[in-house]
């Protein structure tokens, strides 16, 4: 394996594959053969503009067509590709550019005033992508006749960590991470091949759409159908008229689907597989979106540390809903306590992975790359049990473990039993500092389109299904929780509303 853009003119030479979909959008696509060509324009382009082997490219894209052509060809130029959310503003834009040491950046039209004034000061050009599929960009330009060739190890994305423990960090993940993860993806988990479509409504600038929705697509030889920004109502439409096979989507993505008001109409029968990763999939999501939609969700995990896929629950394997499955092919998982020991049968430990999917550090952060990788296993921050046959459950997030008056409380168990509740359709479990607890348990909740709850119902619910230490004192209602880019709930941006508002507080 010498560069990864290689799996494009591999699908585009395969006999009979080249005029074969590769992309769609909004009723135009893109074969094989045009996205292989498209992507050497691209890469053309960024030789001209003084690109070269180890060159960081910055990417500021949705999920639009150029997308990929601009990915591919940044890589088949010899380029480092450092993604970036088009929401980006204009300092977190300067902190991409200048920790990376961004050559260039290609910005979406409606991204391109920030990424400009995030660039002027470090001097980093910037090039402005205005149509879906860069056609003015690209026209004209003969393609770079001999694409570069890369070894394994060399890095081919620097992905930005979320930032949930402080300033964002540059993950290097190489080809071969890239490559490998996608491959086992597509071969052992999707069984992805030319007759099928996945729905491409995961950001491709972030790892879980990036390597399960395009390169595994690409490695398969299917259509990966785009969807510019997620809405439930635009996804249930897409899935009917692309005849969609396999849907990829957080948590959150399942619920505002299962939840709107044209579920009942949309025409989901091409459906044959569905997986949830980014976050812990309620239970009682699961279910309820499987009795309607009629087709399976399979729940894995992963991080951009691990390219992102580490465990899964096969498909040739029995499935444990709340489970995120067993390590996939070629990677290790076991739990560890603070010193790093494995912990014993039953007790909860942190996840520690190693295998072909561990970043190759931290860019240009010796320190933080130590502190993640001590002993060449990655340490996830997250906390687990492991079951008798080695299904892996997920617990909570170490850094958001709530603990109350010396007991510890996952906010996911408490989530759990929320979601039970029919007038709920998100939760969020989050520890508020308290004067003699240390902390106390609150849980701000998202109501079902037209459906009623009172705090006190709802505190009262909860309280009847989990210990009585564990039961949130503090209930309040949200019209909607902060979200991530790819609709992941972000627990940490949750705030209780002030002391007195009524109806919140339970004295303990």
């Amino acid at each position: 394996m010498t560069n990864l853009a290689g799996i494009v003119q591999a699908q585009a030479a395969e006999q009979g594959q080249g005029e074969r979909p590769a992309l769609r959008q909004g009723g135009r696509g893109l074969s094989y053969a045009e996205l292989a060509r498209g992507s050497g324009q691209a890469a053309a382009l960024l030789r001209e503009a003084g690109i070269g082997a180890g060159d960081r490219v910055a990417l500021m894209m949705p999920n639009v067509l150029a997308f990929p052509l601009l990915f591919y060809g940044s890589l088949a130029a010899g380029a480092v590709v450092v993604p970036m959310n088009p929401l980006l503003k204009s300092r977190e834009v300067a902190h991409y550019l200048g920790d990376s040491g961004a050559s260039v950046i290609l910005a979406w039209d409606a991204a391109a005033g920030e990424a400009a004034k995030g660039a002027a000061d470090l001097g980093v050009p910037v090039i402005r992508v205005t149509e879906p599929d860069a056609r003015s960009l690209l026209a004209g330009r003969p393609p770079l006749a001999g694409w570069a060739g890369r070894d394994d190890d060399d890095d081919a994305v620097i992905l930005y960590t979320s930032g949930t423990t402080g300033v964002p960090k540059g993950a290097e993940l190489t080809h071969a991470n890239l490559f490998r993860n996608a491959e086992v993806t597509a071969t052992t988990l999707l069984a992805t091949g030319p007759d099928d479509v996945v729905m491409g409504c995961l950001p491709l600038f972030h790892c879980f759409g990036l390597t399960c929705g395009l390169n595994a697509a690409v490695i398969g030889g299917a259509a990966l159908a785009l969807l510019p920004r997620f809405d439930p109502g635009a996804a249930l439409e897409m899935i009917g008229q692309e005849k969609v096979t396999i849907f990829e989507g957080v948590p959150t993505m399942y619920a505002a689907m299962l939840h709107h008001p044209s579920r009942a109409r949309a025409d989901v029968s091409s459906l044959r597989l569905c997986v949830s990763g980014g976050a812990a999939l309620p239970v009682e999501i699961l279910r309820g979106f499987e009795d309607a939609f009629g087709c399976t969700i399979l729940e894995g995990y992963g991080l951009s540390e691990t390219s992102p896929v580490a465990s899964f629950n096969h498909p040739d394997r029995p499935r444990k809903p709340g489970s995120i499955g067993i390590p996939v092919a070629g990677v290790q998982m076991r739990l560890v306590d603070d010193s790093g020991a494995e912990t014993a049968a039953g007790e909860v430990g942190e996840v520690a992975i190693r295998g072909h999917n561990i970043m190759k550090g931290y860019w240009a952060n010796p320190d933080a790359t130590a502190a993640a990788i001590p002993d060449g296993w990655f340490r996830s921050g997250d906390l687990a049990r492991v079951d008798e046959d080695g299904y892996f459950f997920i617990v909570d997030r170490k850094k958001e473990l709530v603990i109350r008056g010396g007991y510890n409380v996952y906010p996911r168990e408490i989530e759990e039993a929320l979601y039970e509740h029919p007038a709920v359709a998100e939760v969020a479990v989050v520890g508020i500092p308290h004067e003699s607890l240390g902390e106390e348990v609150g849980a701000a909740v998202a109501l079902k389109p037209g459906a009623s709850a009172t705090p006190e119902e709802l505190r009262a619910f909860a309280r009847e299904r989990v210990a009585a230490y564990k039961y949130p004192r503090r209930v309040w209602l949200v019209e909607q929780l902060p979200k991530g880019p790819t609709g992941k709930i972000l627990r940490r941006e949750v705030r209780p509303p002030a002391e007195d508002s009524p109806a919140t507080t339970e004295s303990s």
